[in-house]
Formats: C-alpha cells, sequence, structure tokens
C-alpha cells in the first residue's frame, strides 16, 4: 500500500493481484470525516469519474467512521466502494474477482453525541417542517417556511442545510427550486415510529369495523373533526394493497378522558392485548394538518399517511410504498401551489 502526501486529493492506494496474474487492480482510497449525498454528488462522483477514464483497473474506495443507508445505495449505484467502522461496507471487483457487502448499524453511533448546531430530521418541529415540504411545490425562501410553520428561522435555516446536504431540496440563492419530497418522507419515517411516538389505546370493535365507520360518520360535527384516520384503513382507500390490519385514529393530546368517550360513541370495548381498533394520541397537532374529508370520515394527509404507514408495524411499510407510488403519479391531486395563508 502506497500513502498519498501532500496536497494529494486521495489518502492511500492499494494494489490487489491475483497469485499468476500480471493484472491487478487499484484501489484508490479516499477517507472522509463524514459522507453526505452532496458530498457524493459534487466531490466523489467528479473524482471516480477521472480515476474511470485515466485506468478501467482503478477503483475508488471511500472510507468514513459511519455512512448512511441512503449514502450507502447512491455509493453502490455509482459503483463506489465503501466502509465505515461499523461494518458496513461494499466493493466489487472484477479483476482479480472480489464482492465484498456487509451491512451493520443503519443509525449513526455519534447521532446522541452530535453537536446541537446540526439539525436532524427527527423530533416534532422537523416534522411539522417536512410535512409542509411534501405537501406544498416550490417555491418558496426559509422565512415563508418559519413564519408558516411558527417556527424559529434559525432553526429552519439549520434543517434546511441538512437537508440541502442530504440532497433531499436544492436551492438558488435563498429560494427553494426542489423538494425531493418521496425521499424526504422516508427519511423522515426512519427517525419515527408509530406506536411509540404516539400513546395508542388498544380496543376491540364487537360489531366489526364498517359498524365503527357507520358510527364516525354519526358523530356531532365538532366531535368528528377530532378524530383523524390513518395506517393500513386509510391507505386502503387510496391505494388497495392488502385487506386486514388495525383501524387507528388519532385524536388530541391533553384529554385524558377522550379514547374512553370515543370507545363509547364508536362502540368500542377497551382490551389490555390484540384489538382491531388502535386510538392514538396525537405526538403533535401537525397530524391534523391538512386533513381530508373522505365520505364523511377525516382522513389525515397523504404526506402524514405515508410517514405513519412506512414507520407502523406489520405489513404497513409496504402499504406506504404502495401509497408513494400513487402520489407520484397523482401530483395535481394533494399537493398545494402555495403555502396556506
Amino acid at each position: 500500500m502506497q500513502e498519498a502526501k501532500g496536497d494529494r486529493p486521495l489518502d492511500a492506494l492499494v494494489e490487489v493481484k491475483a497469485d499468476g496474474d500480471s493484472v491487478l487492480t487499484q484501489l484508490m482510497i479516499d477517507l472522509k470525516r463524514s459522507v453526505s449525498a452532496r458530498l457524493v454528488e459534487e466531490q466523489l462522483l467528479p473524482k471516480w469519474s477521472l480515476l474511470r477514464q485515466v485506468n478501467h483497473y482503478t477503483n475508488l474506495v471511500v472510507i468514513a467512521p459511519w455512512i448512511s443507508p441512503r449514502v450507502q445505495a447512491l455509493l453502490r449505484e455509482y459503483g463506489i466502494g465503501y466502509i465505515d467502522l461499523t461494518g458496513n461496507a461494499s466493493l466489487r471487483v472484477s479483476r482479480p474477482a472480489i464482492t465484498i457487502y456487509t451491512q451493520s448499524a443503519s443509525r449513526s453511533p455519534q447521532s446522541r453525541t452530535a453537536s446541537r448546531s446540526k439539525a436532524t430530521l427527527a423530533g416534532l418541529k422537523a416534522g411539522r417542517l417536512v410535512r409542509l415540504l411534501a405537501d406544498v411545490t416550490p417555491p418558496y425562501r426559509a422565512t415563508e417556511l418559519a413564519d408558516t410553520t411558527e417556527l424559529s428561522l434559525p432553526y429552519v435555516s439549520r434543517l434546511l442545510d441538512t437537508m440541502e446536504d442530504q440532497l433531499l431540496i436544492r436551492r438558488e440563492g435563498r429560494i427553494i427550486t426542489f423538494v425531493d419530497w418521496p425521499q424526504l418522507l422516508r427519511v423522515r419515517a426512519e427517525s419515527y415510529r408509530l406506536l411509540r411516538h404516539n400513546s395508542y389505546v388498544r380496543m376491540i370493535a364487537p360489531n366489526g369495523i364498517e359498524a365503527v365507520f357507520k358510527a364516525l360518520r354519526a358523530l356531532p360535527e365538532e366531535y368528528r373533526q377530532q378524530i383523524a384516520l390513518t395506517g393500513s384503513y386509510a391507505a386502503r382507500a387510496v391505494a388497495p394493497l392488502a385487506v386486514g390490519g388495525q383501524l387507528m385514529l388519532y385524536h388530541p393530546a391533553g384529554t385524558p378522558r377522550l379514547p374512553d368517550e370515543i370507545g363509547d360513541e364508536l362502540g368500542l370495548l377497551r382490551v389490555d392485548k390484540g384489538g382491531d381498533v388502535f386510538l392514538l394520541r396525537a405526538h403533535d397537532p401537525v397530524v391534523f394538518a391538512r386533513t381530508v374529508d373522505d365520505a364523511g370520515v377525516l382522513r389525515v394527509a397523504l404526506s402524514q399517511l405515508v410517514i405513519d404507514c412506512l414507520s407502523g408495524p406489520g405489513r404497513m411499510p409496504s402499504e406506504g410504498q404502495a401509497l408513494l407510488g400513487y402520489m407520484e403519479e397523482n401530483t395535481s391531486l394533494w399537493q398545494l401551489d402555495r403555502l396556506p395563508s
């Protein structure tokens, strides 16, 4: 192995050759403190393209403390090898034939001790901004997003920097011109767990789920507006994939007796285990933002529904993927063309 010195752009050169073979492969090692999607696009891809033009048997391998699953997928897509110190690795060499692929930590071991100045897509405030970015097509500015979400401008600016670093948004100057909303929702769902972030009460419907829907439609308007359908039944109404699953209903936080009151109104019985109806206490009022009245039943917005399904139990993640497909094909039916006033 040869080490790069001075201002050379690569940190080491490893030569690999099979016994009795005169052809060798060079592994150009590039050490990074961190690897983002933006770094892949702006630094590694140009370097990789140049290396391939110089020598077909040259391979670029990036090494970092940790590489996120999304960046790993990008690197594999472009044929760039990678190794991180948690055990994630991918390397494909044609001669001598080498194929290595291992998976390890999907979350950064340093995430708990990360700098407070670096915003992430986890948490209540991030959820509000993610929802807005998915629901409204650009262009818009950080100031407009901060005003609409009632979040501080410094926080919004830091979170937008993080999103831009992950290629989830693109900006021209201070104006956001593009949002990769499908990937944005996927990344948000990775840091969210539907049944962990929303406490819930298990119930059974003795008269069947259809009777629950009938009771929902019969509720007084002011009461009905406090209950929003999510999960498998909501996804099935938009992009049918499977049958069954629990009926999941959001209700506002702050009223301890509300789940039992809802249960009485809908003819439900509380149980400790199992259950075919889950009453979820909304972790944040944003779950009720831009809800839709679907035949007399309030349903969460599609962006919220995708996050819930992708982060839910059982087959819900598959339902979330099917829902994303529907949303990509029908953006005009659910996205707004301007920020809500």
